[in-house]
Order: structure tokens, then C-alpha cells, then sequence
């Protein structure tokens, strides 16, 4: 595809790039950034989720920049992603680990340690609260105030504790397969370029770093019937994971020397999905699967659809687009979807020249032939 290059244009770039920070200020209104963080926490989730960089502030600071566009805001967290030294691996997270603030399972009434519903919308009406129109800082300190001394008797141990894992006493009845512990260094994507088939490790990373709208529709669309992928969340949670790295001069591994460098907030899914198999007397038969998805911060349906098309993947015979590891892999990104199709506001007078002087050609072709 031929380009060329556009000669004479700076002087409006520049004027294009003033009238954007004219529109940004224009109303005379600074957005915070203590307020982006504290008012938008799902965009942040979901900024640092599809931008791969765990980082609530530079998330923030992308949002204001791009104006509250995602997909923008993503290309920045991409871009400054790709500047920054690394330094160190940090060790195998287990999500065991997790302090959990919220966990359900959709599978189980009773479940060992409960029920935790947390901070949710998902028991509600959507209705708009008008009331946030005129939210007033005292009434909203006094509510919080109140909420505080009820916290301290509700949970006097604190918000966050360890949980068990659903999936494990299901294991523990012989419902669901034990796999033998894979030290296997997972690819890294950003280092490598896919090539299919993909590792398992390599799929999961692209899918918890697509774009969220298209991770959710295309698992609304194995749900629905292309590949009839109809599971049952296990278990989600929500909560912090601790990150460790290894002492940087200790020559052998000891885990007790590692450093705690933080934690993540995350969510996790596994959803158990019914399969029919051939048993010995060649009958079918009823299992289990599992599907997994995991992402940065609180984002629980995109971990669901993820834990689908996990599902979905690990079946590729299937005859169904959501079953083709490279027709979902390659078009979920945020990035490269958004890129590609942008691109097309730039200047391509050469290439279409080029088709006009050919469709010319061939009308007065055709008027000569008539003559």
C-alpha cells in the first residue's frame, strides 16, 4: 500500500492541538486526577486492564488526557508501557493468596466461607439518582462518618480475608481433573510475536488484555449459539493479591528471602462448563471443564466472557468462529482494532488516486465501446 507523505501541514497540526486544549478548558473546569481515581474506579480498572500496566495513577492521568476515550486512553498506557525498563520477574501469584472483598458463586448456594456480595450494583434497579445532582460535601462527610463506626462492628478484623477456592472441594470429590504442577516459563507477548497455534499462557494474556467491549460480545456470542459454550460461574472474586520478586543477589532460591513489593487488586473467574464425553462403553457421558479468566481490578463480566472463550479455545476442532484461536485473538486488542481502523482518517490520496484513475479509465472505456 502506498503512501505520501503530507508536506506544508504543521502549522495546522499545531493549531488542531490548541483548539483541542481549547475544548478541554474552555468551560474553565480542572478534572483532578485524586478525582478520576476516586470517582471512576471502573474506567481505571479497565484503562490498566486493556493497557497492560498496573498503575492507577498513570490510568487516571491517561483518562484525562484522552478525555475520558477509552480506546485513547489505552494507546497511551500501551505507548508509555513500551518505554519502561524491567527490571525484575516477579514470582508465580497464587490466587489463593488473595484478600478477598468479594466472592460468589453462582453455582452454590453455600459455599465454604460464604457468600460475599460486597460492593455491587448487580441487585439493583438502574435507576438514575438524581440525587447525586446536588450531593453536598457535609451531608456526604456525616454519611461517612455514620458507615465508619458500622464498619468497626461488623468487621473488626478488617474488610479483606483469606478465602478458600470453590473449585478445590469439587477436586477433592473427584469431580474435576488434579493436573500435575507446570513450572513451564510462561510466553510473554509483548516479547513475542504469536504464532498458532498459541500456548495456553499466551492466549490468557491476550484475552485479559483485549479490548472489553469485544471480549464480551464475542463470548455473548459462543453463549448465545456459535459453539453453545453455556457454563456456570463457579466463583468470582474480587480482591488484592500480593506480588513478590526474588532477592536480586541470592544465588539460590530461597522463598522466605523474597520481597513483597505490593499488591494488585483483581478479578477472578472459574466457570464450569458441562462437556459430554465418551465413557468406556462408548456412551455419552457428562463432565466438567473449567474456564478461566482473570484481569486487572473489577471488571467481573469481562472475566467471565474471558473464561468462556478459555473454554472455547481449548476446543479448536469445533467449527465456530469462537473457536478459531486466530479469529478472536487477533481481533480482540484494543490497540491494533482501534489502530487499524483509525488509520483510515489518515491521508491514502495516493492509493485512492490511484483506484478513481483506474475507474476512469474504464467508464471511458466503456463510452468509447458504445460509440
Amino acid at each position: 500500500m502506498g503512501y505520501v507523505a503530507v508536506k506544508g501541514g504543521t502549522m495546522a497540526i499545531d493549531a488542531s492541538l490548541k483548539r483541542l486544549k481549547y475544548e478541554r478548558l474552555k468551560e474553565e473546569e480542572v478534572l483532578e486526577i485524586k478525582t478520576i481515581l476516586a470517582s471512576m474506579r471502573a474506567m481505571v480498572d479497565q484503562v490498566m486492564s486493556e493497557g497492560s500496566l498496573y498503575s492507577p495513577f498513570l490510568a487516571a492521568l491517561a483518562i484525562k488526557q484522552a478525555e475520558g476515550s477509552m480506546e485513547e486512553a489505552v494507546f497511551l498506557m500501551r505507548a508509555h508501557r513500551s518505554t519502561l525498563p524491567r527490571l525484575y520477574y516477579s514470582r508465580t501469584a497464587e490466587s489463593e493468596s488473595m484478600l478477598v472483598e468479594r466472592r460468589i458463586s453462582a453455582s452454590f448456594k453455600d459455599i465454604p466461607g460464604g457468600q460475599l456480595l460486597g460492593a455491587t450494583t448487580d441487585y439493583t434497579h438502574r435507576l438514575l439518582d438524581f440525587q447525586l445532582v446536588e450531593e453536598s460535601p457535609m451531608e456526604n462527610e456525616e454519611w461517612l462518618t455514620t458507615y465508619k463506626e458500622i464498619l468497626k462492628e461488623v468487621e473488626p478484623t478488617g474488610y479483606f480475608q483469606y478465602l478458600p477456592k470453590v473449585v478445590e472441594y469439587l477436586r477433592n470429590e473427584g469431580l474435576f481433573e488434579t493436573y500435575t504442577h507446570d513450572d513451564t516459563p510462561p510466553v510473554d507477548i509483548t516479547k513475542e510475536s504469536l504464532q498458532f497455534p498459541v500456548s495456553r499462557s499466551a492466549r490468557l494474556q491476550v484475552l485479559t488484555r483485549g479490548q472489553t467491549g469485544a471480549v464480551t460480545s464475542l463470548g455473548y456470542a459462543s453463549l448465545r449459539g456459535y459453539g453453545q459454550v453455556h457454563p456456570t460461574v463457579g466463583e468470582v472474586r474480587v480482591g488484592a493479591l500480593p506480588i513478590y520478586v526474588e532477592h536480586p543477589n541470592e544465588g539460590t532460591y530461597d522463598v522466605e528471602d523474597d520481597f513483597y513489593i505490593g499488591d494488585i487488586r483483581l478479578t477472578e473467574v472459574e466457570s464450569f462448563v458441562p462437556v459430554n464425553i465418551k465413557n468406556e462403553q462408548n456412551k455419552d457421558e457428562l463432565e466438567f471443564e473449567i474456564g478461566y479468566g482473570a484481569c486487572y481490578g473489577r471488571n467481573e463480566t469481562k472475566a467471565i466472557a474471558m473464561s468462556i472463550l478459555d473454554q472455547c479455545l481449548e476446543h479448536p476442532e469445533a467449527d465456530f468462529p469462537t473457536h478459531d484461536e486466530e479469529f478472536v485473538l487477533l481481533h480482540i486488542d484494543s490497540v491494533e482494532s482501534t489502530g487499524f481502523i483509525s488509520h483510515l482518517k489518515l491521508p491514502h490520496y495516493v492509493t485512492f488516486q490511484s483506484k478513481l484513475d483506474s475507474v476512469r479509465n474504464v467508464k471511458k472505456g466503456g463510452k468509447k465501446n458504445d460509440d
